[in-house]
């Protein structure tokens, strides 16, 4: 058995994860053995594709802006299902965060006077979006990884794939890795364990989210028992490119961008007459919907979709060349249209997942209803703290990334310099998980299932396609779950063709598919449970809100093969719901 002993264990490589790593050395002076893993090469974690910016209050008294401002902003954005009192953190934290990250090199794009810019972004009333042109997470990223790359106490093991990982009595016991590179098992045992792996944007076909973004900590968490929370709320962004999907920054918009559609109209006067083009992500993606449904879409004869325009040609050449040079260079490599001169073709796209691993607002991963499990903390998409509520305002992600990054990493940190060696039981426990997990995947590369992994991805795909999009429908829901709870039992029969043990992208996609059925499973069935409309959950026969049953947040358990189901109450500290008018 071939095990690794760490202080803590980070699972996951992007901000939320490489901020923690940071901060948990920091916090020790570089005593703490802090063990990085990633399924990837981490530079290659789905972070760098944030594109827009990180929000947060800079300038406030030159802007008449107010952290209170900003959590208002992001409480109303949120559809009023955000705890409050996480929202708080976030507000008075992000710019502490902006400025960490300035000081160790991300190249802010400035203003004449020298002061960090920032862009208007969708939901928030005031400009307090910080920017690095539109590759603002490619440049956090690259500064979080020159930074760790200076520490001796950390190792980054690169494309390593968690599969499964132990808690008992209460505790985080420890993690067992396959290495993609010779399919060679370890077991990783850690005082402490953040799982800050991403979101699963991937149950989705038409998506902005990378190949990688499969949810494989949240299905860790859940295969363990673990609640997850509010798993329905799925954000589709407004500006998805046709036929692709890559995404077209929300900046565009902030930057002046127009929406039209087949007439030539700028439509969201229709429905957000104040904000416009600059509404939350949700108002604008059924506003999109409502006009293809109404017949003033367009459609793409090639893919069979029908889309509307984003339209820069009458911004300034020089704002679409240094604000906006990403957005130019994916729509010319990917559809062959400069933006100067031609409209951008774009629909709904699933982008982000407001659900995730249930913890508190220290990041502390739920047990049950009450108790948190020892050692184990969650950070970033892949946690549902919740600040995003219903859904999540352009900006305020990355804001999250490092805001609970730091958080969590401080926490692992003194958690783990005050605990003390794992019992002699423990590593009996670790014995017996290790030949468990080992046989485990020995028997998937090995064993005689006959179902096609592709073939049940097609079919996930087609289904929430179909009945989880911008508009869900009862029946549709229903239908859904039934369907899914089928692949979800196929999926444990998975055939695994190519027997090679390097680098075999035939056993990684599978253990992929796997996590990604589950999850679709049970964020299905937490959207059939939920009988109202809020945020991303847009519902054909329950239009409205509904403050009186629906204010809490859903939470679901794995109960053999079905989701169990249970809720929590919604933290309110200063706003009361509301109408949601923009």
């Amino acid at each position: 058995m071939e095990r690794r002993e760490c202080d803590i264990l980070i699972i996951g490589s992007g901000i939320a994860g490489m901020s923690a790593a940071i901060h948990a050395s920091h916090l020790s002076k570089g005593k703490l053995r802090v063990c990085l893993v990633s399924k990837l090469h981490a530079m290659r974690s789905h972070s760098v594709s944030a594109e827009g910016g990180i929000s947060g209050v800079l300038y406030g008294s030159e802007n008449n802006d107010s952290p209170d401002m900003h959590a208002y902003d992001t409480v109303k954005g949120s559809d009023f299902l955000a705890d409050q009192d996480a929202v708080e953190i976030l507000v008075k934290n992000a710019p502490k965060e902006i400025e960490f990250f300035d000081h160790i090199g991300v190249p802010w794009s400035r203003t004449g006077k020298g002061s960090i810019s920032q862009r208007p972004f969708g939901g928030m009333t005031i400009p307090r979006t910080a920017f690095a042109a539109d590759k603002t997470g490619f440049f956090m990223m690259r500064a979080l990884y020159d930074e760790l790359l200076s520490y001796g106490n950390v190792e980054i093991l690169h494309e390593h794939y968690v599969t499964s990982m132990l808690v008992k009595r209460g505790k985080f016991i420890c993690a067992y890795a396959v290495n993609l590179a010779d399919r060679s098992g370890k077991v990783l045992s850690a005082k402490s364990c953040i799982i800050a792996t991403g979101g699963y944007g991937r149950i989705f076909n038409f998506t902005t989210t990378a190949h990688s973004s499969t949810g494989d900590g949240v299905a860790l968490a859940y295969n363990s028992g673990l609640p997850l929370k509010d798993m329905e709320f799925i954000q589709f962004h407004p500006t998805a490119l046709v036929p692709t999907g890559v995404l077209i920054t929300e900046a565009a918009r902030g930057e002046g961008g127009y929406l039209l559609n087949a007439k030539g109209e700028r439509f969201m006067e229709r429905y957000a007459k104040s904000k416009m083009e600059l509404a939350p992500r949700d108002i604008v993606s059924r506003s999109i919907i409502t006009e293809i449904q109404a017949g003033r879409g367009i459609l793409h004869e090639e893919s069979g979709l029908s889309h509307v325009l984003l339209d820069l040609r009458h911004l300034d050449p020089e704002v679409i060349d240094e604000k906006l040079p990403m957005v130019k260079e994916l729509t010319m490599k990917n559809i062959n249209v400069d933006p100067h001169n031609e409209p951008i073709p774009v629909r709904p796209g699933a982008h982000y997942t407001m659900g995730g691993i249930h913890v508190d607002v220290h990041g502390r991963v739920f047990l049950d209803e009450k108790r948190s499990v020892a050692g184990l903390w969650s950070a970033g998409e892949s946690a549902c703290v919740s600040v995003h509520g219903a859904n999540r305002l352009g900006s305020n992600s990355l804001s999250e990334c490092a805001v609970w990054g730091r958080i969590t990493g401080t926490e692992a940190a003194r958690h783990a310099m005050s605990a003390g060696q794992n019992s002699a039981l423990d590593a009996k426990s670790i014995g017996d998980f290790y030949g468990e997990e080992d046989e485990k995947i020995y028997e998937l590369l090995n064993g005689s299932g006959s179902v096609n992994p592709y073939k049940l991805r097609d079919e996930m795909h087609g289904i929430m396609e179909k009945h989880m999009y911008v508009y869900r429908k009862v029946g549709g829901m229903k239908e859904a779950k039934k369907r899914l709870a089928k692949l979800y039992s196929m999926s444990k029969s998975i055939c695994i063709e190519d027997k090679s043990t390097v680098y075999n992208t035939n056993f990684r996609d599978a253990l992929e598919i796997k996590s990604l059925i589950a999850l679709a499973y049970v964020a299905t069935s937490c959207a059939l449970e939920r009988k109202e409309s809020r945020g991303a959950h847009a519902v054909v026969e329950h239009s409205e809100r509904d403050d009186r049953k629906w204010l809490k947040h859903t939470i679901a358990v794995k109960r053999g093969d079905s989701v169990g189901m249970y809720y929590s109450q919604v933290s309110i500290t200063k706003w009361k719901p509301e109408k949601r008018v923009y």
